[in-house]
């Protein structure tokens, strides 16, 4: 059985999300970022933090491409142009989105308060807007690459809600609509519910 350490609301909720697509057992240790449990298992003290066997992984896109691969759903093959399409997607997702919403948190609370910049919030919000635009631009079916679900809807439907919590305003219609499908999955409310704080 899959270890799950972190928070449901983390990056962590994507790979609760993703175990729940394939289904997957797994339980969960609710460590926060930084704890004596997540710094035993990765130096940078981030989570989460997945344990298979004796293998321990660290970063929810590694860990979530792992567990695809593993086990052959939610993902095209690995050499295959598709797969190069759904890397390229996903990476754009986490340089476009998540790292946008992850700057603004730094400066919220992550960073020491003589370090942060609340300004660039104004800056930074565009910039997710434009690029919410853009990611808009490129949907052409019920997911991100037309008919098939794969890691890259994980992502960017993780990133929604965090903008959501975070006060970023999603006002596409369309990436409104495609969130709100995606929220609605079985899989997706059973990982809310199953790891509720």
């Amino acid at each position: 059985m899959y270890k799950v350490i972190g928070k449901l609301q983390s990056r962590a909720f994507r790979v609760m999300w993703m175990l729940e697509e394939i289904n997957q057992p797994y339980e969960t240790l609710k460590a926060s970022p930084r704890s004596p449990e997540v710094l035993a298992l990765n130096p940078s003290g981030k989570i989460p933090v997945l344990i298979d066997g004796d293998a321990v992984i660290s970063d929810s896109t590694a860990i979530i491409t792992y567990l695809v691969d593993k086990h052959g759903a939610l993902t095209y093959p690995a050499g295959t142009v598709d797969r190069a399409h759904q890397d390229a997607l996903t990476h754009a997702i986490l340089d476009e989105l998540d790292a946008v919403l992850w700057t603004a948190a730094r400066h919220s609370f992550s960073l020491p308060e003589d370090k942060r910049v609340p300004e660039v919030k104004d800056s930074l919000k565009w910039e997710f807007a434009r690029n919410l635009e853009l990611l808009a631009d490129r949907l052409t079916g019920p997911f991100l690459m037309g008919e098939t679900m794969t890691i890259a809807d994980i992502v960017c439907t993780h990133c929604l809600n965090w903008a959501a919590g975070a006060k970023f305003p999603v006002e596409n219609e369309k990436m409104l609509a495609y969130g709100k499908a995606m929220r609605a999955r079985d899989a997706f409310v059973r990982a809310q519910t199953n790891n509720a704080d």
